[in-house]
């Protein structure tokens, strides 16, 4: 099993020297996003609520290019710089996995790339 990477121009290009995500075997590894539009590479929404929305655009766009969705998503990883926003993030995260609950952590940090408020990686489950 060779690891593949997944790209789409979809979702923002990498600002660094790393994939939007992996393909091993039947798991798909994305890398953290951030809110950044993807055609513009601009930082999108002031909030961190506005912010997780493009976060989790970005991430399903990237899970589609592997075939997947955010249904098939099995752990998320959520970056805050503020533990405050913790119920407001919460919210727009419900949003999108509806009843679907992977298991998740999240994580209070000093600082994102490009000073953003949230950060979201995840692992899927590829059929």
């Amino acid at each position: 099993m060779k690891p593949e990477p997944v790209q789409t121009s979809a979702a923002p290009a990498a600002i660094g020297p790393y994939s939007q995500a992996v393909r091993a075997g039947n798991l798909l590894f994305c890398s953290g996003q951030i809110p950044l539009d993807p055609k513009t590479m601009q930082i999108v929404g002031k909030t961190a609520a506005e912010q997780a929305e493009q976060v989790l655009q970005n991430l399903a766009a990237v899970l589609r290019a592997a075939g997947a969705s955010l249904a098939d998503v099995v752990n998320t990883t959520l970056y805050l710089v503020a533990i405050d926003d913790f119920a407001a993030v919460n919210e727009v995260y419900a949003s999108h996995f509806g009843a679907h609950k992977p298991a998740r952590a999240t994580v209070a940090v000093k600082e994102l790339p490009r000073h953003v408020l949230v950060e979201i990686d995840c692992i899927a489950a590829l059929s």
